[in-house]
Parts: structure tokens; sequence; C-alpha cells
């Protein structure tokens, strides 16, 4: 199974998110069983240093045409492909102009198109629920390898149900291969993989990279410890840590005392005082 020319192990990905997929938690997810791995969305105008070392498909966004050209050459060789935001739904997308945001066709096209000339590896968009989306997807037929579905609009943001229907009537007036993105669950997973090329796990990831164990043929019981010993091979912020380590105690005996203490912590040692 392919996306353009990457050979993919299996169709059950992990959805980008943004401040949850720092490196140290993209490699238990890939560890677990996800086929691919996102990034949180980028900004090709960022200079921060990327920790890439797991080759993840990488999210970006920006308007600036130049910007997003010299991003991609600069990060080409270490990622697995370029996943291009037309679906984030946050206020600051829609006081910019990005993401769900961004109506004006034209630009679609021409930004996707420069995305087409930079690189050789393969290329995905990521849309929502919108008057232009069906639009959207015929311009991603013509420059990319797949498109990301989530079939909420923005105004719903994560709430509500998904329009199944929706991106279901997308997938057949498209040829490209659809990612479908939102809800997919321990229940249905099965039934989204009939219906789609691909799907996403986000948010029911948080915390619980094991999940992807679940869809695949490993077995894991990663916990926070094993999230940590690979926080500090790369390094990672403190916030980043604790962060993760709130979210790791989700759906755990106790697991509000706990949060209520980390929360408290400023030290890792700390950290490890609670939950160890």
């Amino acid at each position: 199974m392919k996306i353009g020319n990457l050979e993919l192990k299996n169709r059950i990905f992990l959805a980008p998110m943004v401040e949850v997929n720092d490196i140290a938690f993209r490699i238990l997810c890939k560890k677990a069983g996800a086929g691919l791995v996102y990034t949180g969305m980028i900004n090709s105008l960022s200079r921060q240093v990327l920790q890439l070392e797991d080759k993840p498909a990488l999210q970006l966004f920006s308007t600036n045409e130049k910007g997003i050209k010299e991003f991609i050459k600069k990060h080409e060789s270490k990622v697995s492909l370029f996943d291009y935001n037309l679906g984030c739904p946050a206020k600051n997308a829609r006081k910019l102009g990005f993401g769900s945001y961004l109506k004006d066709l034209k630009k679609i096209e021409k930004i996707l198109r420069i995305m087409r000339k930079s690189t050789n590896k393969p290329i995905t968009i990521k849309i929502r629920k919108t008057k232009n989306s069906l639009k959207i997807a015929k311009l991603a037929e013509k420059y990319c390898d797949a498109i990301v579905i989530h079939p909420r609009t923005p105004k719903q943001g994560y709430l509500g149900e998904p329009d199944l229907d929706f991106a279901l009537r997308i997938k057949k007036r498209i040829k490209i291969p659809v990612i479908y993105s939102g809800n997919v669950n321990e229940k249905n997973y099965k039934e989204r993989l009939a219906q789609f090329d691909f799907i996403m796990i986000g948010r029911r990831a948080i915390g619980n990279p094991n999940i992807f164990s679940k869809f695949s043929n490993k077995k894991t019981n990663f916990d926070f410890f094993d999230y940590l010993k690979l926080a500090e091979k790369y390094n990672l912020k403190f916030r980043e840590i604790k962060s993760q380590a709130m979210w790791f105690t989700k759906g755990i005996q106790g697991g509000a005392k706990l949060r209520e203490q980390i929360t408290k912590a400023k030290t890792i040692k700390q950290i490890i005082g609670i939950l160890g």
C-alpha cells in the first residue's frame, strides 16, 4: 500500500495535533503500530529547529509562497511526506486567514503547484467540511497524492458528529486516495477502513500511543516512563514533558488527583515522584 512513492506498513495513521505530536510521542505511536505519524502543524516561516529523526509526515501552513518553497527544500530529506493544512478551525486561523479559513481557490492552487514543483516526496492536504471542499479536493487531485478529510465544519471544531456521508461523497468524486479523520475508534475503525483508503486516529491517541497496537499485530504497553526516556534522549522541553505526563494519566484510577499534583510540579524529578 502506498501514498505516492511512499510504502506503508498499514493504513492507520497518527493524525496531526499541535503540542501533542512531539518526536517522543510519535516514536511510541509508530512502535505501537501506526503506519504513518504526522507532526502538528508548523508555520513554514518558523525558524525553530525541527526534530525529524523519525521521518514523519510534516504538516505545514502558511500563505507565503516563497517561504513554503524554501521550507520544503530545507526539510525534504528528513520527512516521509508533506501535508498542507487547510483544516485548522482555530480562532487565530480565522483571524490570519489560513487553515480552513483560506478560501481563495487561486491562492490554494498556486501553493499546491509550488509544493508539487518543490519536492518528489508525496503531498497530502487536510480539509474540513466547507462550501469549497469539493473544489479543493479537485485541486488536490491535480497536485497531491492523497487528501485527508475531517468532515466537521470549522465552526464545529472538534465537537458534534462528523458528517460521514459528506466525506463519502467527496471520495466518490475524486481519484486520489482519501484518508478519513474524525471520531475513529476501536468500534468503527474496520468500517471506516472499508469505506476509505486510510484512516487517522487523533484525540483518542493522546496519552495513549498503545491504541495503535489494537489495530495491528503488535502488543505494546507503553507508559509515561517510556515516553520520558525518549523525551530526555531528544532534549524535549519541560512544558512538553509535563503536558504528556498529564495526558498519560487519562483513564487511570486516581488520574484526576495525579493531574492536580502534576500541575504544581516544577521539575521532571517531581513528576517522576508523583507517577513513580
